[in-house]
């Protein structure tokens, strides 16, 4: 057997593991409103808009994605947790736009302020900071 063919020794390689969220994607049936929501909350548009299928927010390395689909809207599914920079803030925002969060901020006892809010389509989204 020559070199070029010889294979080269198996070496012992550690499990892969899993190491960032890239993004979530959420089905909408109105992509115009859903994405006067998530503007008036002040995420950061990347592509698409109110008119395309297909639009994406970009924010900390990680997408909120909207896709249209007639399917929407969702019966409660879970929820998607974002970390923000002020809790109180991104809360005041929504009021101001006319949004309606389930609650005020709060100080939860696993060591979080934060407060939920529903999408159009009956996504919920948390909007918190780790307490220092």
């Amino acid at each position: 057997m020559s070199a070029s063919t010889a294979s080269a020794p198996q070496l012992p390689h550690e499990d892969p593991r899993i190491e960032s969220l890239s993004a979530i994607t959420l089905a909408t049936s109105d992509m115009q409103r859903a994405v006067a929501f998530y503007d008036a909350l002040g995420f950061p548009i990347k592509f698409g808009g109110p008119r395309e299928a297909f639009t994406s927010f970009a924010f900390g390395g990680a997408y909120l994605n909207l896709i249209a689909d007639a399917r929407a809207p969702v019966n409660w599914w879970g929820r998607v947790i974002i970390y923000v920079s002020d809790v109180d803030a991104i809360y005041d925002k929504a009021l101001a736009a006319g949004l309606q969060p389930s609650f005020a901020p709060s100080d939860a006892p696993w060591g979080e302020r934060y407060f939920h809010i529903t999408d159009p389509d009956g996504h919920e989204l948390s909007f918190a900071r780790p307490l220092r």
